[in-house]
């Protein structure tokens, strides 16, 4: 079933395609006119010829009349096209102007169906929104670069690499959740944005979330008393416990207190109890998780989640000691 607002979204990119070509066209008339004043006379004539039809058409005139105003509307049409031609301009300079000759723009056809060009319009606005809830960028798997690591922390990132893969590929209902968990700057954000650009391409919801950022909406949600910003911030916690992959970025950058404490768990084991999948990806390790968070949260991350683990030297290091060398 089609989203409606999606659709809306994509009907009105179709109606400014309309209103461009209208444009367009209205353009060329004015050149055309400005330079063939006899065409700007043809197309008066044939304007004042479909008054005509109407009038005959009411007052039940006979084939006779009819045929006499079809026959001049053919001169003039084809006077004008001698006139177009004669001047440099194609013989279909001055027709309507349309990006989809099926529909013509419409974006649906004779018989009620719905166009391609609509169809191809809504599965651009989907992918749009798609890629904004998980606030997407360019991230690509082919873009990891495993030269940074060494030794035995480049066979736990070939590793890491590998698993993120078949899980963005393969996400579905049976997907494991995930917990990258390792030190500062060695690719678990980047991994999990490639995820999610993955998994949201394959047409599920996705949302990323900075901690501090889920966190802030969760409170503004309670104790916010601006309406706009209660809205917002409901939404955002909303689908942050319903999309069907989470991704929690960061955990452990948060100012940690009993709400935050009380919200983690809520999204843990809220989605957990429906089924949805979650990756949380923290600089923290086991030890510091416990000493952290209440045992009901540690017991759901170590219990419920399968930890990849990142090693190596903080990329932003070494990538700043190359440009000195």
């Amino acid at each position: 079933m089609m989203d409606g607002k999606l659709l809306a979204r994509a009907r009105d990119g179709l109606a400014r395609r309309r209103e461009e070509n209208a444009a367009l066209r209205a353009e060329r008339e004015k050149r055309v006119y400005a330079r063939v004043p006899e065409i700007r006379d043809a197309d008066a004539a044939l304007r004042a010829l479909m008054g005509e039809v109407i009038s005959a058409a009411a007052s039940h005139a006979g084939p006779e009349a009819l045929a006499e105003i079809e026959r001049r509307s053919g001169e003039l049409c084809r006077k004008k096209e001698t006139l177009l031609a004669a001047h440099g301009f194609a013989p279909d300079y001055l027709d309507e102007i349309v990006s989809c000759p099926r529909c013509r723009d419409r974006g649906y056809l004779a018989d009620g169906s719905m166009c391609a060009c609509l169809e191809k319009r809504y599965e651009a606005e989907r992918e749009r929104e798609l890629r904004e809830a998980a606030r997407l960028g360019d991230e690509s798997f082919s873009d990891f670069d495993l030269g940074y690591y060494e030794g035995q922390a480049r066979q736990y990132m070939e590793l890491a690499l590998a698993a993120c893969r078949q899980f963005a590929v393969s996400f579905g209902p049976g997907a494991p959740n995930l917990l990258l968990q390792g030190g500062t700057g060695l690719g678990k954000t980047f991994l999990s944005r490639c995820v999610a650009r993955v998994v949201s391409g394959r047409g599920f919801s996705v949302d990323y979330e900075p901690a501090q950022a889920a966190f802030a909406a969760f409170e503004a949600q309670k104790f916010s008393r601006d309406p706009e910003t209660w809205e917002r911030s409901s939404q955002q916690v909303e689908k942050m416990l319903n999309c069907d992959l989470l991704i929690l970025d960061d955990l452990g950058t948060e100012m940690t207190t009993a709400f935050t404490q009380s919200a983690l768990y809520n999204i843990l084991n809220t989605r957990l109890s429906a089924g949805k999948k979650t990756i949380v990806s923290t600089n923290l390790s086991d030890t510091e998780l416990a000493e952290r968070y209440i045992p009901q949260t540690v017991s759901r991350l170590s219990g419920e989640f399968d930890t990849l683990t990142f090693k190596g030297r903080d990329i932003r290091a070494i990538r700043k000691e190359r440009r000195y060398l």
